[in-house]
């Protein structure tokens, strides 16, 4: 994708990497609209970013999601980037379930950018390019145990990306999915933003950045931390095994 003279729509664009997300984008010179559930978020980002626009979205809702992207059309009518940043993590006890949390988790962060997708998509294909990111994660390649449905919806968004990319081919809408490693935002709570095992989210953001300027037609944006997690399974069964219980045993141990 060309990282300038864009219309961006950056979903959870509030808080975390979405924020830092828009933020970047708007100093390439990109129109960005930010989209989330809190107004308050929404409202400091863009007093802290002149000219970045906003509007409210659950994600969750899919009428609200139909509704936005109508007036998306009507007030941004050069829209041709997407980026499906909007997500919930939450540990789950698979020994005694709250379904709620697994369904919440699975509306907002599968079936929301599906629902976006639909919505949005006979406005991007008329643009004169076009691009949809999504945003999975390392967990999509080797789950961390505590956050099962998290890491199954990564997997999905994985998965559905490649399906999309291949069915768009003959479009002009190019399909591209970021995969963050384990980042310093609060997306688990304030200690993630400070945990040292974590990486600094001004790092992952800077090698995103470069990445999408030095390879345009890239199909996936994997820094550097991510690759041990991206391409564990191909070591075989037995290494991998060993690196998941490994990886699961430090994520666990308290830091």
């Amino acid at each position: 994708m060309n990282i300038t003279g864009n219309t961006i729509l950056i979903t959870g664009g509030g808080s975390g990497i979405g924020r830092a997300l828009a933020e970047a984008f708007h100093s390439l010179g990109n129109k960005v609209i930010i989209a989330g559930r809190r107004r308050q978020a929404l409202d400091e980002t863009t007093a802290a970013n002149p000219g970045m626009a906003s509007i409210q979205l659950n994600i969750e809702d899919p009428v609200d999601i139909q509704s936005v992207a109508t007036q998306l059309s009507k007030d941004h009518p050069t829209l041709n980037t997407v980026i499906h940043n909007a997500g919930i993590m939450r540990p789950e006890n698979l020994l005694a379930p709250n379904l709620a949390d697994s369904e919440a988790t699975i509306a907002t962060n599968l079936l929301g950018p599906i629902r976006l997708t639909a919505a949005l998509l006979p406005q991007l294909e008329k643009q004169p390019s076009a691009a949809i990111l999504t945003v999975s994660s390392g967990l999509a390649f080797i789950p961390m145990a505590v956050t099962p449905t998290y890491c199954a919806t990564k997997a999905a968004i994985h998965s559905w990306s490649q399906s999309l990319r291949y069915q768009l081919k003959s479009t002009k809408v190019q399909i591209i999915e970021i995969a963050p490693p384990y980042v310093q935002t609060e997306l688990m709570g304030s200690a993630q933003a400070s945990d040292p095992r974590a990486m600094p989210l001004k790092d992952f953001i800077a090698e995103v950045i470069q990445i999408l300027k030095t390879q345009p037609n890239a199909t996936e944006v994997l820094v550097e931390r991510v690759k041990p997690l991206r391409f564990a399974e191909a070591a075989g069964p037995e290494k991998y095994t060993a690196f998941f219980n490994q990886f699961n045993d430090a994520m666990n141990h308290p830091h």
